[in-house]
């Protein structure tokens, strides 16, 4: 019977300055996918269900908690700045000797559940390492193995002679060890270097000279362990992140007529049979469901877009619901609120807010319509407006089912317009207009004989 494995606790190294960044921002805080690149890193350590997750922290380290207030996480400062065995020095107080501690980097965002659960598995008898081996230059640790292919030591690149960085195999920064072992190798290393700092990896060296074996792991995608330390890194891991989520997207049924121009910043779940144009950007939780068909330059935020709706291009959805059968844009704004029912339409230029739209009423060109109630079948003529802010208050606007509200008139709230009542084009509602009744308010026509338009002064000419 296979012994259980030890207990996991993972140790984050998030307390780099990243100068190469030149940002007064931690480089832990700046954002891939909209969400700092140490959420990506404590979601992927959360899903390994370890005993805890230790944070060391350091530069700006005040930002980065503040960031992170709710995440169930013990914080470990770093003052000083001296290398990555100092780091998990800092931490090595904090683990339990029965427990494995995996070794991540906050600034290596997409890193898989897959991959670190298989170098758990390799870190029972001695240390595992995430390597893999480098397609272009870089100045990752060269992994130095002997005859028989055994892991001997890592020399990181400055302390490397010509030999050693001609080496492919390179090290990723992510290490898995028993915390017994850590708390013995730690101790004995030594910052005769070119940095003068205590590398994390010389404990390799130490485990091979205790006669320990040293396993390793490579990633499935090399994106996994590629770390952010400038903004051509951070943008690269962008792109390499909306090209998995778009994979992912496609595979479940949804077309995207261009995966490079496209974006989700948190998640989206889309049914069959959705067609989604170029250079959408989805953010928070979006929901869509089948045969949904969604035009170039949208941008759709936490909300719900129901079965056979049709969103035009250059639409922005804020907290709205889109029920099915609906058409919406182009250049329409649904802000928090708004509510559509089946088939409703909303247009070019109109925007709508806290407001529920009834089943088949049109709303197709240039309106506002804000905190609102709008039966089935209502007309909304262009230019229409619901009064809704007296400066102090705001207030709601009611139109029964089936009104026709004319153009370029203004309702002032709090009003109900009655089921199958006409307003007549540019009135001002200021009363309750009756069902079945048409209501306007206009001043009489007349013509001012003899006034003459403002005109500008003559310019004189310049001496």
């Amino acid at each position: 019977m296979r012994a259980p494995a030890p207990p996991l606790e993972i140790v984050i190294l998030a307390a780099g300055q990243g100068r190469r960044m030149a940002s007064a921002l931690p480089k832990v805080l700046h954002t891939l996918a909209g969400r700092p690149l140490l959420a990506h890193v404590l979601d992927t350590a959360s899903a390994l269900a370890p005993r805890a997750i230790h944070v060391v922290y350091g530069h700006g380290g005040e930002r980065v908690r503040e960031a992170f207030a709710h995440a169930r996480v013990n914080w470990v400062l770093q003052a000083e700045q001296r290398g990555t065995g100092d780091a998990v020095r800092c931490a090595l107080a904090g683990l339990a000797d029965d427990s494995v501690a995996l070794v991540l980097l906050g600034d290596v965002p997409l890193i898989s559940k897959d991959t670190l659960e298989t170098l758990r598995a390799r870190a029972v008898a001695g240390p595992a390492l995430l390597t893999f081996e480098a397609h272009r230059e870089n100045q990752y640790g060269r992994i130095v193995r002997d005859a028989q292919g055994r892991v001997v030591r890592i020399v990181e690149w400055r302390d490397a002679d010509l030999a050693q960085r001609a080496l492919r195999e390179v090290n990723s920064g992510v290490l898995a060890a028993p915390v017994a072992c850590l708390r013995e190798w730690i101790p004995r290393l030594s910052s005769a270097n070119a940095q003068g700092e205590l590398y994390l990896t010389d404990v390799i060296a130490l485990a091979v000279a205790d006669g320990l074996p040293v396993a390793t792991a490579s990633p499935a995608r090399s994106s996994e362990v590629e770390g952010v330390n400038s903004r051509a890194d951070l943008a690269a891991l962008e792109r390499a992140f909306q090209e998995q989520q778009a994979a992912a997207l496609m595979a479940s049924g949804a077309q995207l007529m261009d995966p490079r121009r496209f974006d989700v910043r948190g998640t989206l779940i889309t049914g069959r049979d959705v067609w989604i144009d170029v250079n959408c950007l989805f953010e928070g939780r979006v929901e869509i469901a089948d045969d949904v068909r969604i035009g170039a330059h949208c941008i759709i935020r936490d909300s719900r877009i129901a079965r056979g709706a049709r969103i035009e291009p250059h639409t922005l959805i804020d907290g709205a619901e889109v029920g099915p059968g609906c058409v919406v844009g182009p250049f329409a704004r649904l802000r928090p609120g708004a509510v559509l029912d089946d088939h409703a339409r909303v247009g070019n230029f109109v925007e709508v807010k806290g407001a529920r739209i009834g089943a088949g009423t049109k709303i197709n060109h240039l309106s506002y319509i804000g905190d609102a109630t709008i039966g089935q079948g209502v007309n909304i003529g262009a230019g229409v407006i619901t009064c809704n802010y007296d400066g102090a208050r705001k207030h709601r606007t009611t139109i029964g089912d089936h009104a026709f509200i004319g153009s370029d008139s203004q309702l002032v709230a709090p009003v109900e317009i009655g089921a199958g009542a006409t307003i007549g084009a540019g009135s001002t509602i200021t009363k309750d207009a009756p069902a079945g009744e048409l209501t306007l308010s206009r001043a009489a026509q007349k013509t001012v004989s003899g006034w003459q338009r403002p005109s500008k002064p003559a310019r004189a000419d310049k001496e």
